[in-house]
């Protein structure tokens, strides 16, 4: 059973981390302003470092445990306020979050292949707060191995 979770990661891993790191490209090589490139080489990097763990992880390796930890951790957390915005996801997400503003409402969304990383210094009319459940579950399921 550990045999399949973890290779169902890995896959999830390499798939998400593929698509982000050739969307990044996209994003980087037209050469826009310099703001934009920043957030696409951060875009490329922890796409990269999610695609190199879920190879790893595939490998079996110890060191590949320990990188789709920290990729799944990174995965984990949803920020949306109107001064700073965080959310990673790759591969697939089940997301549970509320929103902020009276009377607060909890909401789920899911996705199956897909990949998406949001870092602003601003973020939507309608601050949210949450996490990423897939991503948790995946990083337990990791620790506790």
């Amino acid at each position: 059973m550990r045999l399949i979770l973890f290779r169902l990661i890995g896959i999830l891993e390499i798939a998400g981390g593929f698509y982000g790191v050739v969307a990044a490209l996209h994003r980087l090589l037209p050469l826009g302003s310099t703001h934009e490139s920043i957030f696409a080489l951060i875009d490329l990097a922890v796409f990269a470092f999610v695609l190199i763990a879920g190879v790893l992880l595939l490998d079996n390796s110890e060191r590949g445990i320990a990188f789709s930890r920290w990729a799944q951790l990174l995965q984990v957390p949803l920020i949306a306020t109107s001064a700073f915005s965080y959310a990673l996801s790759s591969g697939a997400f089940v997301n549970v979050f509320s929103t902020l503003h009276l009377p607060p409402h909890l909401l789920l969304d899911s996705h199956f292949g897909t990949q998406g990383f949001v870092l602003a210094t601003s973020g939507p009319g309608t601050s949210r707060i949450g996490i990423n459940l897939l991503a948790l579950l995946s990083w337990l399921a990791l620790r506790f191995r």
